[in-house]
């Protein structure tokens, strides 16, 4: 069986929704029989709910909703091994910039990682990009149909030999 989980595959939200998700620790999800673990949706935001510690917010790719959770209290343990967040933490900053990125109406490319939450599958987020040009939207549904047909729904030659 071959894996995906090293690489952000890019994947509409119809087929992100019915991915098969594995009881294993990470939970790890199949697509036509292969692992994968991380996705890259373009859609626009239809949803936004900011709290203290997280951003959710909905990608609509014009197939469907992904929910996306972008943490926002990046934390790190400390000499004592305690959990604090820090000020002055990259990480922090760049997460909070992302998160003024993410408005209603706005055309973003998300990329991030496959999780479930509550039964659902959801993306927490690991980058956000304002895309300007709207045509970024069909060229995405394009490669995703290409990469399915070339790489993600066909057995790969050595499975095909066996």
């Amino acid at each position: 069986m071959e894996s995906l989980h090293l690489v952000h595959i890019k994947i509409l939200a119809a087929d992100l929704l019915s991915l098969t998700a594995q009881p294993t620790s990470p939970p790890s999800f199949l697509r036509c029989g292969r692992t994968v673990a991380r996705a890259e949706i373009v859609g626009v935001v239809v949803s936004r709910d900011r709290r203290e510690k997280f951003l959710r917010f909905l990608v609509d790719d014009g197939t469907g909703c992904i929910p996306c959770v972008l943490w926002l209290n990046h934390q790190y343990l400390n000499a004592n091994n305690s959990s604090r967040v820090s000020d002055s933490d990259p990480t922090a900053e760049m997460a909070l910039k992302m998160s003024e990125e993410v408005r209603l109406g706005t055309l973003l490319r998300v990329r991030g990682k496959i999780a479930v939450y509550r039964g659902a599958i959801q993306i927490t987020v690991r980058d956000v990009v304002l895309e300007k040009d709207p045509n970024v939207e069909v060229l995405h549904w394009l490669q995703c149909v290409r990469m399915a047909k070339e790489c993600y729904d066909f057995p790969s030659s050595a499975q095909q030999a066996s």
